[in-house]
């Protein structure tokens, strides 16, 4: 029995959204001197539960225990005056300013900021941080800034902090040191809980796992009492299968080739530099690299998204013979007969209109195809209907506006739509970004389909165990150069990692 002191306790909380029920009777305990890692299915509640602790949303029903005292949460200014800290994925720093003008933003009071950057030294060197405080955020890497983010809620005195996926855009050696950061904390005393997809990483990090299905809380366990498999299955609610399929290619030939290729972005900062390499149809090529390397633009590139300063972009067809890409637009790409499938970063944004319904999103794969402005509505609406059955797609229906379903659904609408044009070349962009393990794996057996299929696939992720698990090959891009290319199934994380921030590589 664990005899740690919890520092929060959750009893019977309950949210609700109109008729949807996000958590229901949720008990749960925080332990000081504890990693604890939520898991849980894409609309499982784990967010909406830790939003309640960090003041971002007040429970129906329930009641919160800090301490052993009940406290009453209405918003974040309560969750810090309770030493309760959250470090959200998409980080809320204003660029312009230091980081320690940063840490202290928006607190009241005469400000010494000399004294502030002491305090701020003081804790980076109790945990084992490294942030310069004078240092200006737009200088800063990913890392460094979620480093920041961590400090200043440390700063402010937080005892309990909620991670929520802390690694989703950092390299293995980043990775690394910020779970030696998490340890030093956790042996301080310090209650943290991570929200993570990454079962690996909940088997490293973690102490004890607790598991939330359909917004219930289904159980708790000690990590080292319990297997990936074990916990899959408890948040799913049945056996799913761990294993990425990697079929052997099948006769690869050269389908896309880029030479030389240099694309800048609107400010004129080069995003690419001088980039080649070649896809081959009927293998997967991954795409590694922290964000903001080049990956959005080497794909946009392709799909006829994005110009480019040099370089030629060669489609090759089944006969040998090359047609260049560049210059085209996205429609005169199609009507050469090249099929680029692209599910982009930004589902919303990019790939699908949110106030229209999931048929009407269907038909903008088709809609030019029709002879008048009565176009064919049942073949979209026939895909519609298999996408939701075969990717489980939770909604009210094919007349549900996209914009109402949770972010993992709207991308499995988005890369089941992509994948139903039937390409040639197949662009994906962080394809399982927010998706649950189950809807995960669904994704990559459509994607090995695909490549059975003889598409050339080039997959853009953020996960390297997956990278290395379904790639023939991978490319390494830093600092929008190829940094190398690699064996898929040879090679190793360190590597990929070392090559992503070029320490061992060669640019």
């Amino acid at each position: 029995m664990d005899t740690k002191q919890a520092a929060v306790s959750l009893r019977n909380i309950t949210k609700t959204f109109g008729s949807v029920v996000a958590n229901s009777k949720v008990n749960l305990d925080i332990r000081k001197g504890e990693i604890l890692a939520l898991l849980g299915e894409n609309g499982s509640g784990k967010t909406t539960l830790m939003n309640m602790l960090s003041g971002i949303y007040f429970p129906d029903e329930g009641q919160i225990f800090i301490n052993g005292k009940e406290a009453v949460i209405k918003s974040p200014k309560d969750a810090y005056a309770l030493g309760i800290g959250m470090v959200h994925q998409h980080f809320k720093l204003v660029d312009v300013l230091s980081a320690a003008e940063n840490i202290v933003l928006g607190m009241k009071g005469k400000l010494n900021m000399k004294e502030i950057c002491a305090k701020i030294n003081d804790i980076c060197q109790r945990y084992g941080f490294e942030v310069d405080p004078n240092q200006k955020i737009y200088n800063m890497s990913v890392s460094q800034k979620q480093t920041v983010e961590i400090v200043k809620v440390l700063f402010r005195g937080a005892d309990i902090l909620i991670l929520d996926e802390p690694t989703a855009v950092l390299t293995p050696q980043e990775t690394q040191k910020l779970f030696d950061v998490l340890r030093n904390m956790r042996d301080d005393g310090k209650a943290i809980v991570i929200i993570t997809h990454k079962m690996h990483e909940v088997e490293s990090l973690s102490d004890r796992v607790a598991v939330l299905r359909h917004g219930e809380y289904v159980g708790d366990m000690l990590t080292q009492e319990t297997t990936a498999q074990e916990m899959t299955n408890m948040m799913v609610g049945h056996s799913v299968t761990l294993n990425i399929e990697r079929p052997n290619p099948v006769n690869p030939k050269p389908r896309i080739q880029v030479s030389n290729l240099t694309v800048k972005n609107e400010e004129g900062i080069t995003k690419l530099d001088d980039v080649s390499f070649t896809a081959n149809s009927g293998e997967i090529l991954g795409i590694a690299g922290i964000s903001g390397c080049g990956q959005k633009e080497l794909l946009e590139a392709i799909a006829g998204l994005q110009p480019a300063e040099n370089g030629t972009i060669f489609y090759i067809n089944d006969d040998s013979s090359k047609e260049e890409l560049l210059g085209k637009d996205p429609l005169k790409i199609q009507e050469m007969g090249v099929t680029l499938s692209f599910v982009p970063e930004d589902r919303l944004g990019m790939g699908l209109v949110g106030n229209m319904d999931l048929t009407d999103n269907m038909m903008l794969r088709s809609f030019r195809h029709g002879h008048n402005v009565f176009t064919d509505r049942k073949a979209p609406k026939e895909l519609a209907k298999r996408v939701v059955k075969n990717l489980e797609v939770s909604t009210p229906g094919i007349s549900t506006p996209v914009r109402r379903l949770s972010g993992g659904n709207v991308q499995k609408v988005l890369v089941g739509r992509e994948i139903a044009s039937a390409p040639t070349v197949l662009l994906t962009a962080y394809a399982v970004r927010g998706l649950d393990i189950n809807s995960s794996y669904t994704i990559y057996d459509l994607i090995n389909q695909q490549k059975k299929n003889g598409v050339a696939v080039i997959f853009v992720g953020e996960d390297l165990d997956v990278l290395l698990e379904i790639s023939d090959k991978i490319l390494v891009l830093c600092g929008g150069k190829v940094s190398g290319i690699v064996d898929g199934r040879t090679t190793d994380k360190n590597t990929v990692g070392m090559l992503m921030t070029k320490v061992g590589g060669k640019a």
